[in-house]
């Protein structure tokens, strides 16, 4: 066990920093009972989007300690994504009679978030591709 404890400490670290930058994402952005969850679509877009770009640098680019990809892979930006509030918005606006909504938002998030992960991870590769005067 103690050979996982320096990972989990690394995770747990960036962990609690993107859930703290999500909160104070859903407190300036918050999403009225009801309504379209805009400020939980953008941060998991957003957040799938880093990942895309963030995995390509440290996979393809960058030669980087072994604990940058779990302290900001799995720590930080899975604690600014949200998708367990994902379902539970998407739950609530079923349960209150908002099914066009909840249905629109699984949908788009779903969409959105794997587009973003894979237009994202694209052009940062070819960002790095033109940076190293490979050809495309």
């Amino acid at each position: 066990m103690h050979h996982q404890a320096t990972p989990v400490a690394v995770i747990s670290c960036g962990g609690a920093i993107g859930a703290v930058a999500r909160y104070a994402v859903g407190l300036e952005w918050p999403t009225a009972a009801g309504h379209f969850p805009t400020s939980t679509l953008l941060i998991n877009v957003i957040g799938c989007a880093v990942m895309g770009i963030f995995m390509v640098l440290i996979t393809e680019k960058w030669s980087v300690h072994p604990l940058i990809r779990p302290f900001f892979g799995t720590g930080v930006l899975g604690g600014f994504t949200t998708f367990s509030t994902y379902e539970v918005e998407a739950q609530h606006l079923l349960q209150h009679g908002h099914a066009l909504i909840a249905v629109a938002y699984l949908v788009i998030t779903l969409l959105a978030a794997i587009l973003a992960v894979w237009v994202a991870a694209g052009l940062t590769r070819v960002a790095v591709l033109r940076s190293e005067g490979r050809p495309l």
